[in-house]
């Protein structure tokens, strides 16, 4: 099956796992046991969810040829929205109650809440008696919250060599075959793995180093090669070893007898074998294949080619060989290579001026230098090279290419939580300095992390997330004299917008400034002022994030803070950092009910409104070098939800005495003119990360501090 037809679910299966967890939560149902409503809506709404979760498998590889699927599609995924939107509202209107025991939810709220659902109702019941969803297969086997992936026909790697010659390897090349062809090591068998992004060229060097003269000098008793992908069953894995060795086919049933055989072909005898593409990541599975191996000679290798750093380290690698991106030189020569293909012609000059700007936004990537080269070799005109150089990578029909496939298989081996994650990083963007602590926030708040009641802490979690993303080569890690942080390649960025879709806008790099009305999620690096009425039309809209892309300018920004929250209710995330010219927060920031983060970094706001704390479904507040905020609302400990408050740079007078309510609290402060000492009168049961006590200069003051509940 195409990989291009398994885009969607993730995100579509998302969105339903999340309702189905609302639909069991103990708030809903308390919600509508204590108003006597009618408990059947939320059973019909589950039923619904369920006809809906039973055909979005087959809906999603029918809509790329059928566009009327793709339009029931788009209807669908608003609907959903609007569900979740309708029992957030349920769950903060339980929330408000548990907190202000005296206050009740109005009648004409109650009905408003249960008149919204029935129009939900009646919305799924008529997305379910289109015309259309007769056509769709019913999947008996998708279940909510499981990862069900869909088995595509993928073309196997051969340990052949399909470019005799490799560019910008050298290096890579000697340095591997050091280590192949040395018997240094004590161990019977070593492990050698490379590890790189799809499309870098990781298939390719192992195929050069398996044929290399040198390895057949290093006199290997027996070589193979075996391309595993993304299925690693034991079995059929340890079949496909067998058979590389022997050349033939094995049609052993159970896993005793293979091993048996393999374990007398290999035993005594030194061995070189591949496994290509592997992407396993249980350890278990990895020592039962290994077991029969263990047999060989001393100086028997196994070199394995992965696009995650996890995998090599479960395999215990003896050496990992992180393959990088070409420099440009060699980017030239592989992009002229398959462009001119004949080495003895004169290659024009306004072509190579061209095409030196073509390598450029190949970003060093060999798959994309060489597909890009045999689309080159196609135009012979100056001007034909000039589209190519303007036009998107994504502008280049897929048939005619192999980047988007070779990207998307990326994407589409990814579990689906770590799907939302890195399709959300396609609200920045090209070249943005990413802040892992930042953006896990950012996931935090769109309720991407999955944590049961008794798992690790949601921080802890995005955590996870980010290693598992960057062990990927999704992130690429960025060690400077003075600080850390991560950067996407520019087409795994353009990866993220292609499969986020019209839901995601970023405004002033999209190069359509309208915003649809299906658009959720918007970030912007320019003046939205002028957009408001645009705005408006995504009145659905979850994430507004200001993004400062000169954070040497201090520019002045026309921000109406009033104008934009009165027009968009349902925002979970706000980010108004670096707009210079806030100065007031309006009290009608708390109507924003599902609001989860709130960030006024770097504005020049002189207080937070009392009405900041009926915000219950808070999680972060960023206050970040608001050098003229002077003190929070003493009523800020209603924030029942609160995670994290971030004050660094800030110049408080005083803390809020309740503060230590928030059981879960984490603080973070860097530079404060008020004393330490107050610091005792917070009872933190989470944490406070002082990250400067430069201030602290009585020892008065770091006993105080000590005894803190901290």
């Amino acid at each position: 099956m195409p990989v291009l037809e398994t885009l969607g679910g993730a995100l579509f299966g998302a969105v339903l796992q999340v309702l189905f967890d609302k639909l069991d939560s103990h708030h809903v149902l308390n919600y509508f046991r204590g108003r006597n409503l009618d408990e059947k809506l939320l059973k019909k709404l589950k039923r619904k969810l369920m006809d809906i979760n039973a055909v979005i498998d087959d809906a999603e590889q029918k809509q790329f040829s059928n566009s009327l699927v793709k339009e029931w599609l788009d209807e669908v995924r608003d609907t959903l929205y609007d569900a979740e939107d309708i029992l957030d509202e349920i769950d903060y209107e339980f929330s408000k109650t548990v907190l202000e025991a005296e206050s009740q939810t109005s009648s004409s709220k109650v009905r408003s809440l249960e008149s919204k659902m029935i129009e939900v109702l009646d919305d799924l019941e008529s997305l379910s008696n289109q015309k259309v969803v007769q056509d769709f297969k019913i999947s008996s086997s998708v279940r909510p919250g499981l990862d069900n992936k869909v088995s595509e026909k993928k073309v196997e790697s051969t340990s052949l060599v399909a470019e005799e010659v490799i560019y910008g390897r050298d290096e890579d090349k000697e340095m591997i075959l050091s280590l192949l062809t040395s018997d240094t090591n004590d161990n019977k068998l070593s492990i050698l793995s490379i590890v790189g992004m799809g499309g870098v060229g990781k298939t390719t060097l192992a195929q050069h180093l398996y044929n290399n003269p040198k390895t057949n000098e290093a006199k290997f008793d027996e070589k193979a090669w075996v391309c595993v992908s993304d299925v690693f069953d034991v079995l059929t894995v340890s079949k496909a070893v067998f058979g590389a060795f022997t050349n033939s086919r094995d049609d052993s049933q159970g896993l005793e007898m293979v091993h048996r055989k393999l374990k007398e072909r290999l035993s005594g005898r030194k061995f070189l074998l591949v496994l290509d593409d592997v992407w396993n990541e249980d350890r278990n599975q990895w020592k039962a294949l290994q077991t029969p191996l263990m047999c060989g000679a001393k100086g028997s290798k196994i070199l394995v080619t992965t696009r995650s750093s996890k995998v090599a380290s479960i395999m215990q690698s003896s050496y990992i060989h992180q393959l990088k991106q070409l420099r440009k030189d060699h980017s030239w020569q592989v992009l002229a290579k398959h462009a001119f293909q004949d080495e003895n012609s004169k290659i024009n000059s306004e072509l190579e001026e061209i095409g030196m700007k073509i390598v450029e936004k190949c970003k060093g990537l060999p798959l994309a230098l060489e597909t890009l080269g045999c689309l080159l070799h196609t135009k012979s005109s100056v001007s034909e090279w000039e589209s190519v150089l303007r036009s998107e990578i994504w502008d280049i029909p897929t048939e005619d290419s192999q980047i988007i496939p070779a990207l998307l298989l990326s994407y589409y081996h990814l579990p689906s939580h770590l799907k939302r994650c890195f399709s959300y990083c396609a609200l920045f963007p090209k070249d943005y300095e990413f802040d892992k602590k930042s953006l896990i926030l950012l996931w935090m708040a769109e309720n991407f992390l999955q944590c049961s009641k008794h798992s690790k802490s949601p921080e802890e979690v995005g955590e996870q997330y980010f290693n598992d993303l960057l062990s990927r080569s999704f992130f690429q890690q960025i060690v400077t004299y003075n600080k850390i942080y991560f950067v996407m390649h520019d087409l795994l960025n353009d990866l993220a917008k292609y499969v986020f879709g019209e839901i995601c806008h970023r405004l002033g790099v999209d190069r359509v400034e309208k915003v649809s009305k299906k658009t959720r999620h918007l970030s912007t690096i320019i003046d939205p002022v002028q957009y408001y009425t645009s705005l408006r039309n995504a009145e659905g809209l979850r994430t507004f994030i200001f993004i400062d892309v000169d954070r040497e300018m201090s520019i002045q920004r026309e921000m109406s803070i009033q104008e934009l929250i009165s027009n968009l209710k349902f925002l979970r995330l706000l980010s108004l950092s670096s707009c210079y010219n806030i100065e007031e927060v309006p009290d009608s920031i708390g109507n924003l009910i599902h609001l989860r983060l709130l960030d006024l970094s770097n504005t020049p706001i002189k207080r937070l409104p009392k009405p900041v704390s009926s915000l219950c479904n808070l999680l972060v507040l960023r206050l970040n070098h608001c050098y003229d905020l002077k003190e929070l609302p003493s009523t800020l400990h209603e924030l029942t939800n609160l995670r994290c408050l971030e004050l660094l740079g800030t110049t408080l007078r005083k803390a809020p005495v309740l503060l230590g309510k928030l059981k879960n609290l984490q603080v973070w402060m860097k530079e404060f003119e008020f004393s330490i000492r107050h610091l005792g009168e917070l009872d933190l049961h989470g944490q406070l990360s002082i990250q400067n006590l430069e201030n602290i200069v009585n020892p008065c003051d770091i006993l105080a501090a000590e005894n803190s509940k901290l």
